[in-house]
């Protein structure tokens, strides 16, 4: 929590440390574990919180349980947008480079969304549309988002989200994503194998140094994409999200 400057500004930076700390939880949190994470008083959290809700960027729900409010949407679709903007002359040159339908996704809450799409200039490619939301569990970009977490961290998002099958190939155990976690580390990209839709193969890379987990995916159907596709497309994705992080973070 902020220790310094003016009481305004500790009290503007303990106000998004508490809506971070509501997403962290998966979305809504009771006073008390707010008051825990945050080290502050309960008046003072309370206080906060009610100041969030009669603008709407929180909300108590019926349990008196806090969460996220709807002003916070527009919020973020504005700022994925603009996001996804910014990064499309990466994924551009990606497509121009590899020929497959390139994609930017973020985590939201216990889901990925997309953010950002440069397609394939081929008549055959994968449906996802910006805007879209996945499970992170059976899409490349999801595990490459979890994979930068913790394995008790993956297993609270799991409890909450399930693990629906979206293919007869979607990963079916907490055991098998957890492995299949494990190998994306040591690789450094995660492997979408048809697992979130049928015939398409996906690689995916995280964005490193970023404000929200970040991932960008290069994909498309088996019949291109393959063993010789990942050796050419690795090293491509490398470029990309270095790039992305680079120009993100730009000052």
């Amino acid at each position: 929590m902020a220790a310094e400057g003016s009481t305004g500004v500790k009290s503007v930076s303990r106000v998004f440390d508490l809506l971070e700390l509501i997403a962290d939880a998966g979305g809504d949190a009771t006073i008390s574990q707010l008051a825990a994470a945050a080290e502050l008083p309960l008046p003072t959290i309370h206080r906060l919180l009610r100041t969030l809700v009669s603008q709407g960027y929180a909300r108590q729900l019926a349990n008196r349980r806090y969460a996220l409010g709807p002003k916070l949407v527009r919020l973020g679709e504005v700022a994925n947008r603009q996001f996804g903007q910014m990064a499309m002359p990466q994924l551009k040159s990606l497509v121009d480079r590899l020929g497959e339908t390139a994609n930017l996704a973020t985590i939201d809450g216990d889901n990925v969304v997309y953010v950002s799409q440069a397609p394939s200039p081929h008549a055959m490619r994968m449906f996802t549309e910006v805007g879209g939301r996945a499970h992170l569990h059976s899409t490349s970009v999801g595990k490459a988002i979890l994979a930068q977490l913790g394995d008790d961290q993956v297993r609270e998002i799991i409890s909450r989200a399930g693990m629906p099958h979206s293919t007869d190939r979607s990963l079916d155990t907490i055991e098998e994503l957890l492995a299949d976690l494990a190998a994306s580390r040591e690789r450094g990209y995660a492997v979408d194998d048809g697992e979130h839709e049928v015939g398409v193969r996906c690689f995916a890379m995280a964005v490193p140094n970023m404000p929200v987990l970040t991932a960008v995916s290069v994909s498309g159907p088996m019949s291109r994409v393959g063993e010789d596709f990942a050796e050419r497309a690795i090293p491509v994705l490398r470029d990309v999200v270095a790039e992305i992080s680079a120009a993100t973070n730009a000052r």
